[in-house]
C-alpha cells in the first residue's frame, strides 16, 4: 500500500499542473511556469508538467530554458514526438546540425524533417546529399523558395554554375523580396558572360531595395558596358572614379572595351588619361597604339606599339593579337 506522503507529492503535483495550465491559458507565462516548476518538484518524473513548462519559456522567449526541458521530456520519454519535434527545430535554429539531423531522423510527425536533414547537410558541406533531399522537397512543394535557393547554392560550390540557374530563377520568382537572392543571380550571369540576363537580375534587385553600393554600380556599370550600353554603364564606372581616382584599372577597362566595340576614338580618350596619370604606362601606350592603327594609320601606331614593348617586354606577347583584342 502506497503511503500517505507519496499520495500527498501526487496530488500536490497535479494541484499545481493544473494551476500552470490555467495560468498558460491566461498568457500568464510566468506565474505558469513557477506552478509548473512547483509540480516537477513534487513529481520528478511528471513528463507533461516539463513539457508545458518548455512551452511556457518559448513564449517567453527562453529558448535555452526550453530546449532544457524538452531534453527532459525526451530523457524521461524517448518516444515523446512533441519534444523530439521540438528539439528538431531548437537544433537546427541553434545551428547544431549533427543534433537537428539526430532528431529529424526520429521524428515521425515533422512534416518539415526530410527538410531539415538536407537543410543540415548543405550546412555540412554535403552538397550531394542536400541536393538529393532537397529535390524530393520540391517534389512535394516546388515553391519552396530556399529549398530552390539552396540547391542553387549547392551547385555553386560544386562550382557548376549553369545548374544553379534554374534553381535560382525559381526561387527568387517565387520570392522577389530576397534581394541579395536575385543579385546572387545577376553575379552568376555576369560571370558567366550573360550580361544583359545579368542587368536584368541587378535592376530588379535594386527595384525591390537592394543597397546600390559602389560595388553594385561597379558591376551594373561593367554589365551595361560589356553588352555595349556605353550610355548607361559609362557614367556609373566614371561616378565610381570619381570617389576613387586612383583607380585606373576602369580607364583601362573602358578603353579596352572600347576598342573591342570598334569605338576607336573613345578608347583613345582614356589612353589619354591614362598616360596623363603615368607617362610609364607602357600599357596605355600600346592601347593607343593599337587604336591608330585599326584608325588607319599604321606607321604611328606600330611605333607607338614599339615603344612600348620596349619599356615593357611583356607586351611583345601582344603583337599576334592586334586584329583580336586590346590589352
Amino acid at each position: 500500500m502506497a503511503s500517505p506522503i507519496v499520495f500527498a507529492q501526487s496530488d500536490s503535483s497535479t494541484v499545481y499542473f493544473q494551476k500552470g495550465l490555467e495560468e498558460k491559458v491566461a498568457k500568464r507565462y510566468q506565474v505558469a511556469s513557477n506552478y509548473l516548476d512547483k509540480a516537477v518538484e513534487f513529481n520528478p518524473k511528471y513528463e507533461d508538467a516539463y513539457l508545458q513548462d518548455a512551452y511556457v519559456n518559448l513564449e517567453m522567449r527562453r529558448t535555452d530554458v526550453a530546449l532544457m526541458l524538452f531534453n527532459k521530456v525526451y530523457e524521461i520519454n524517448p518516444n515523446n514526438t512533441e519534444a523530439i519535434k521540438e528539439l528538431t527545430e531548437i537544433y537546427y535554429n541553434y545551428h547544431q546540425y549533427d543534433k537537428a539531423m539526430e532528431f529529424a531522423q526520429k521524428c515521425k510527425t515533422c512534416d518539415n524533417s526530410e527538410r531539415i536533414v538536407a537543410m543540415c547537410n548543405y550546412q555540412q558541406e554535403d552538397y550531394g546529399s542536400a541536393i538529393t533531399g532537397l529535390q524530393n522537397v520540391l517534389a512535394k512543394n516546388p515553391n519552396d523558395a530556399e529549398a530552390n535557393y539552396t540547391i542553387a547554392r549547392s551547385y555553386l560550390e560544386m562550382e557548376e554554375d549553369l545548374k544553379a540557374v534554374p534553381y535560382y530563377k525559381k526561387a527568387v520568382e517565387i520570392d522577389p523580396t530576397k534581394t541579395d537572392w536575385t543579385y546572387e543571380l545577376g553575379i552568376l550571369y555576369y560571370n558567366n558572360k550573360d550580361y544583359i540576363s545579368a542587368i536584368e537580375m541587378f535592376n530588379k534587385a535594386a527595384a525591390n531595395g537592394y543597397a546600390q553600393t559602389s560595388d553594385f554600380n561597379e558591376n551594373l556599370g561593367y554589365a551595361y558596358i560589356y553588352s555595349g550600353h556605353f550610355d548607361k554603364g559609362e557614367p556609373l564606372l566614371l561616378a565610381i572614379l570619381a570617389r576613387k581616382p586612383g583607380d585606373k584599372e576602369i580607364l583601362r577597362d573602358l578603353a579596352e572595351a572600347y576598342y573591342k566595340n570598334k569605338m576607336y576614338d573613345k578608347s583613345l580618350e582614356y589612353c589619354q588619361k591614362l598616360m596623363e596619370a603615368d607617362m610609364q604606362d607602357a600599357k596605355a601606350l600600346y592601347q593607343a597604339g593599337l587604336c591608330f592603327q585599326k584608325k588607319g594609320d599604321k606607321g604611328k601606331g606600330e611605333g607607338m606599339c614599339d615603344k612600348a614593348i620596349e619599356m615593357d617586354p611583356s607586351l611583345g606577347s601582344l603583337r599576334q593579337k592586334i586584329d583580336n583584342e586590346g590589352l
